[in-house]
């Protein structure tokens, strides 16, 4: 899905909605830094400042972001404060195209990728069950045949949550109880995957283990079994940040993008906090694209992620 590509009415309204409180945030602080003033200057600028870091958008990518306009304001060498908001807008939606949050495509897959196997990684807590059940089910919606995999055996609720979606959505749940070994249910989970000719693959996975090393290791063995039956697997590892957890979020990112190659992001609960910027700070940091955001409790309320939308909707007056 491309930045300028049609996303309907009731998605666009969904995403408004979803980003409200922030959009709420942003716009009641900036609009006090610019009360009175006919121009952006440097009192301006720094009221700016923190404005973005408050809203979680993180210390060095609201400094990328203060220095891009700076630079604007040096070219056009007057930059009325009513200019502020577009000029936010277009600095905002550049940064993240640079990053590449724009080459990502949604629920498309490969086709000669079948199964495509998704690796669902996160920590206890941030919605990645929920995430995985949503996506099975617009998989589902728009006619692929979906497998899941129970392999975060180390909780009863993340195997008995996954199966009430799979029942909830009639997609089939791969799982061999508590407790059991997570790469044997990977195995299975890929290779009855293999053996229906499904499309894709969802495999849940353990949100905490003991140290670093122990995370790192269980998740190098559930790729090693997986590739055992597609040698290219998985096609995708995608970590599930909590976006009202703020900065926590950033310190969950840098520990997973350490335990392993993560591709892409899915950043949930943004409906329930103020501080929606914590998806530009981390789409800049980790030079990961972004490529859901959760905006709601409906299935439907885990969107693509499109640059343009966000940032129109999160810089919404």
């Amino acid at each position: 899905m491309g930045i300028f590509d049609f996303i309907s009415k009731e998605k666009k309204e969904s995403l408004d909605k979803g980003l409200e409180k922030s959009s709420k945030n942003i716009f009641s602080k900036l609009g006090k830094a610019i009360a009175g003033k006919s121009k952006v200057d440097d009192q301006v600028l720094d009221e700016l400042e923190e404005i973005l870091i408050t809203a979680d958008v993180g210390v060095t990518t609201t400094i990328k972001i203060i220095e891009r306009i700076e630079k604007r304001v040096a070219k056009d060498k007057y930059l009325n404060t009513s200019e502020l908001n577009n000029i936010l807008r277009e600095e905002i939606a550049g940064l993240l195209e640079e990053n590449h949050t724009s080459d990502v495509s949604g629920f498309e897959i490969s086709a000669d990728k079948r199964p495509y196997v998704i690796l669902v990684v996160g920590v206890n807590g941030v919605g990645k069950t929920t995430t995985i059940g949503k996506l099975a089910a617009q998989y589902k919606q728009l006619g692929k045949k979906v497998i899941l995999g129970a392999a975060d055996t180390f909780r009863a609720a993340a195997v008995d949550q996954l199966k009430i979606w799979g029942k909830r959505v009639e997609v089939p749940v791969v799982s061999h109880g508590m407790y059991s070994d997570p790469s044997a249910v990977a195995y299975d989970a890929v290779k009855q995957g293999v053996d229906q000719q499904v499309d894709v693959v969802l495999v849940d996975t353990a949100g905490r283990l003991h140290t670093k090393i122990n995370l790192m290791n269980e998740l190098s063995k559930i790729k090693r079994v997986m590739q055992k039956f597609i040698p290219d697997a998985p096609h995708e590892i995608l970590l599930v940040l909590d976006g009202s957890t703020g900065q926590n979020a950033f310190i969950q990112a840098q520990e997973f993008t350490k335990a392993t190659d993560v591709t892409a992001l899915a950043i949930t609960k943004l409906d329930g906090t103020a501080k929606g910027g914590v998806v530009i700070g981390i789409s800049d940091q980790f030079k990961i694209p972004v490529k859901y955001i959760g905006v709601g409790e409906q299935v439907g309320d885990l969107q693509p992620f499109n640059n343009r939308e966000f940032v129109e909707s999160l810089f919404k007056q």
